[in-house]
Formats: C-alpha cells, structure tokens, sequence
C-alpha cells in the first residue's frame, strides 16, 4: 500500500515522526489476557492521533469508517478496521493520559528537524466556553464533574443573593447548568438593582467589604471560571506553545505561557511578541528580570501616541502642573493634596500608587469635564 502513496503524502511524514518520537511510552504495558489476539496498540495510536491532525477534530466513529475507506488510515493500520467501541476502550485503557506530552515531543523534534527560531515568539489568545463535550477525549469525566461543581456552587451563591434580593422584590432564578453570557445578565442586573459602583469598592486590610461587594466579586470569579483563556505561542509558523487559563486577562495569562515555553525546551524566547492587551507592569518586569526583551506595547500606546487631543488633555493627571512648592495643581489652579498611598492591585514587585484629592472643587467652572460626581476630584 506504501507504493501506491504519493511520496509527498502526509501520512509518509507523520508515521516516521511517531517512531522516532519513540510513542510506545505513552502506551500502558500490555497484559495478555487470552483469547483473540487485540490490535497493534501502536497503530491504534498512531491512527488516532492522525485522525486529529488530519481533520481538526474527529470522531471515533469517523476513525472507524476511515480506516474502511482512506488508503491513509488502511496503510497506519495495516488494513486492519477497530470499531469505534474498540477505538474507545484503547484510549480509556491502553493509553497513558500524555496527550500533551506527546505534542510537546513533536514539537521539539520539529524544531529540531526544521531548525524552527524559536527566540521570536509570536503570542495571542482566545476565549471559549469551558465546556468539555466534543473536544475532550480521555478527560472529558474529570472536566464535566468539575463542571457540576461549579455550576452548584453558582446555584448556592445565587440563592444567598436572593435572600438579601427579597426585601427588594427580585430574584434570580436558578439552574441545574449556567453559561457565561447568563452570568454577565445577571451580574449587570445585580450592579443596577443594588446600586452597585466597582470604583468604590474596598481591598486589603483594615477595610470591610459590603455583602453585596462580596457576592458581586464572587459571581465575577465563577463567570470567569466558566470560560477559559487559550494562549498560543508561535514561531516560524509552528504553534510551539499552548496553555489554558481560567485568567479573564490575556495580561495574566503571559507569564504562565512564558513558564510552559521554558519547561518544554529549557529556556525564555528573547523576543515575545504580543499586542497592547499582554502590556503590563509585571509583564514588563517580569521580561527584564529573564532576559526577555519587551515586545509588548502598553493597553493605551495607540491612544497615547496617535490621539494628540487625548495626550494634550488638561483634564488627564499626567498633565496637571507642580508648582513652586512641589504641589500638584488642576486646570483651576487649586491644590492636589496628598491623601493616603495603597499597594496597586494585583502587583507582585512591591509597586504603589499615592492618591490625591483636590482642596475644593466648589464652584470650579471645569467641573463637568474635569469629574463625573460632586465629590472633590481624586487622582
């Protein structure tokens, strides 16, 4: 059957590849059990996976009927045809639950083979449901169980909203499952129906949170749990690096990609390359302090440098002028006294920020464009 492949074929790349990555340690050592002699293990593997890079995705009904039909399929599995149940039970119980592993293996022969560059390392990320259905094979038990637990911990933080909700006439209604757009629905509702304002909301020691602070920030952190953040990494048009997270923020996600990347092949990219929502402080210390040079543009570079009416705005911080006695001095000339200095939130090196209140906003002719509430400005 070999003969009759096209010599440029896929299939005549892929099984070389899968020996030489030596994939019989991802199988477990077999124990013969008498009876009818089982399929080759290693070509059920090999058949499995090729499945995946060949179509993207795929059943293992669909592995069935191609090995019945594609001359790919019959030539990886010696024209043998699994059924799909067969296929099935191979990967609950013949394969070691390493499918990561195996794609890092192929990937370090790849750029090895290839002489893949792999200092410039091109970076973005998506969201998606964190719903295992279709594309989880062998962890698709452990994600849905994971799933349920959440979704009942959701119900439970649901049904003490309502008991404070009662004495306004609302409720939420609760499910057995929940989605991401159903919180986000119900998180706007809550904000309006009790006045919520995430600018006043309080951290860190000394200060005590509100019942409704609490739950609001607890629903956020279930509705983030509910997508996850897939990050890719790619160099020389290989995907090199993959990472899933729970972070809401590509900026968060960064760092554990960059610790994923120097696991599989020992040290940091020199150029990360990523667009303005990877800009941050951490992120940019976290580069000087590996060696990694900082390809990352902050969340507000295109604003700051192509928008000169937001630059020169009077009304922005940055702009306020320091007199002669190093005080801080708005549009209308009053005084920016110093009010207290707190750690920036979600900082890890130590970084703080002081904030200011002006000495009197009364009667100032700039105060529709300098704040949005009657209180004194803050910066």
């Amino acid at each position: 059957i070999s003969e009759i492949i096209n010599i440029s074929d896929p299939v005549l790349v892929f099984d070389p590849i899968m020996e030489e990555i030596e994939i019989t340690k991802y199988l477990k050592t077999a124990t013969y059990r008498g009876g009818r002699k089982g399929y080759n293990s290693v070509n059920m593997l090999k058949t499995i996976l090729f499945g995946f890079m060949d179509k993207g995705y795929i059943s293992l009904r669909e592995v069935e009927d191609e090995c019945k039909v594609n001359i790919r399929y019959m030539y990886l599995m010696d024209y043998e045809t699994p059924t799909y149940k067969t296929f099935g039970n191979f990967i609950n119980e013949n394969m070691i639950d390493t499918a990561e592993e195996i794609f890092n293996d192929i990937m370090k022969y790849i750029t090895h083979k290839d002489n893949v560059d792999l200092n410039h390392l091109y970076i973005d990320g998506s969201k998606f449901e964190a719903n295992a259905n279709k594309y989880s094979w062998v962890w698709k038990k452990a994600t849905e169980k994971s799933r349920y637990r959440l979704f009942a911990k959701i119900t439970a933080l649901f049904e003490k909203m309502n008991n404070e909700l009662k004495y306004k006439g609302v409720k939420i209604q609760t499910n057995a499952e929940y989605t991401p757009e159903y919180l986000d629905e119900i998180l706007s509702s809550y904000k309006m129906v009790c006045n919520i304002d995430e600018g006043k909301f309080v951290y860190g020691r000394g200060h005590r949170k509100t019942v409704a602070q609490r739950y609001y920030e607890k629903l956020c952190k279930y509705r983030d749990k509910l997508s996850e953040n897939i990050q890719i990494g790619v160099a020389d048009e290989y995907i090199a690096v993959v990472d899933v997270n729970h972070f809401r923020s590509d900026m968060d996600c960064f760092e554990p990609l960059m610790e994923k990347f120097k696991s599989i092949y020992g040290f940091y990219p020199k150029y990360p390359i990523a667009d303005a929502g990877y800009g941050s402080y951490n992120n940019y210390i976290y580069c000087q302090e590996h060696s990694m040079e900082k390809f990352m543009k902050f969340p507000m570079f295109k604003k700051e440098t192509t928008d000169q009416k937001y630059h020169n705005d009077p009304f922005r911080a940055v702009n306020f002028k320091i007199d002669d006695e190093g005080f801080l001095r708005c549009p209308n000339g009053k005084k920016m006294l110093f009010s207290y200095r707190k750690p920036v939130r979600n900082n890890r090196y130590g970084r703080q920020e002081e904030i200011y209140r002006c000495e009197d906003c009364s009667n100032c002719p700039y105060a529709e464009q300098c704040k949005k509430t009657d209180n004194n400005r803050t910066i």
